[in-house]
């Protein structure tokens, strides 16, 4: 039984073989076929935050490969009425597969090992795989060949960051990420980061003109994610120097794209200028969500091979 966690739970050949699957079925989408690969099969989305991106894209995703939904919400008692164990034990007799939107990766990794269907991680504080995979899906569109190329991270190193760095190093392409000292990968982050990827080349910096500098994309998060909203101002001060605008774009390789996985704060990490300008590709990251988790769905549940 595999489960997607984190990006560490994939090689390099497996992610290619997922990137493979998307493609093909993206192009099926595009000329009006949706390929039923998955009829009759049960997909639960157990989520504790609000989502539009991961909700609308699973649900989708599901519903065009031929299977079905389930939204549990508070009502079931996740991680109330019974133990992780119970739970997971007996939600896994009904469906084929579960995503996972948790405040706590200890919980998805608590839960998990109970299940007897593929578990997807939709998010956790600490991985966000399917963002990753979908970002790196759409750098690859426009980049073919992503060994040689670099990505730049302009912002904290949250659970976006961790995955984009696993799957960067997986796949060769550089990542060089700006922020301030105190918002920097731990130690403990750096090891996993190099074990996991160890031929990865992963490069922090206080200087995003120096991040961008070669860059052929150029990404960006919240100063502030769910839960640090108590930290907002003094992240507003941190992160003020890290806005990614014209200016900063105009340092980057000619053409170098812009990418956000949304929600955007507009005016405080991204300008209106760039996310809604030529050089933006956040609608384009936003749409492949759905078409990298049909990779993933299909890949996980043995639909193509």
């Amino acid at each position: 039984m595999r489960h997607l966690l984190t990006l560490a739970d994939l090689s390099k050949v497996e992610i290619e073989r997922i990137f493979s699957i998307a493609e093909d079925l993206k192009s099926k989408y595009e000329s009006g076929l949706r390929e039923p690969l998955l009829p009759g099969r049960v997909m639960a989305l157990l989520f504790e935050k609000p989502s539009l991106r991961t909700r609308v894209s699973f649900e989708a995703a599901m519903a065009h490969l031929g299977g079905s939904t389930l939204f549990l919400g508070s009502d079931t008692g996740f991680g109330k009425r019974e133990s992780l164990a119970d739970f997971g034990r007996v939600l896994s007799e009904y469906v084929d597969v579960v995503v996972l939107r948790v405040g706590r990766h200890a919980t998805a990794a608590e839960l998990t090992p109970f299940c007897s269907c593929s578990v997807i991680n939709g998010l956790t504080d600490f991985s966000h795989p399917c963002q990753a995979l979908a970002d790196l899906f759409t750098i690859r569109e426009l980049v073919p060949k992503l060994e040689g190329h670099t990505l730049a991270w302009i912002g904290d190193a949250n659970n976006v960051a961790r995955s984009l760095a696993v799957g960067c190093g997986k796949l060769g392409l550089r990542m060089v990420m700006a922020s301030p000292k105190s918002y920097q990968f731990s130690e403990r982050d750096l090891a996993w980061i190099r074990r996991e990827a160890p031929q990865g080349e992963l490069i922090l910096t206080e200087d995003p003109v120096e991040a961008v500098r070669d860059a052929v994309a150029i990404y960006t998060d919240v100063w502030y994610s769910m839960g640090f909203e108590s930290e907002k101002e003094t992240r507003r001060k941190a992160f003020a120097p890290y806005q990614v605008g014209a200016e900063l774009m105009a340092q980057a390789q000619k053409g170098a794209i812009f990418m956000h996985c949304l929600p955007a704060h507009r005016g405080e990490e991204v300008t209106d200028e760039v996310i809604d300008g030529p050089q933006s590709v956040v609608l384009q990251q936003a749409a492949n969500r759905m078409h990298a988790q049909k990779g993933i769905l299909a890949w996980l549940l043995g639909a193509k091979g």
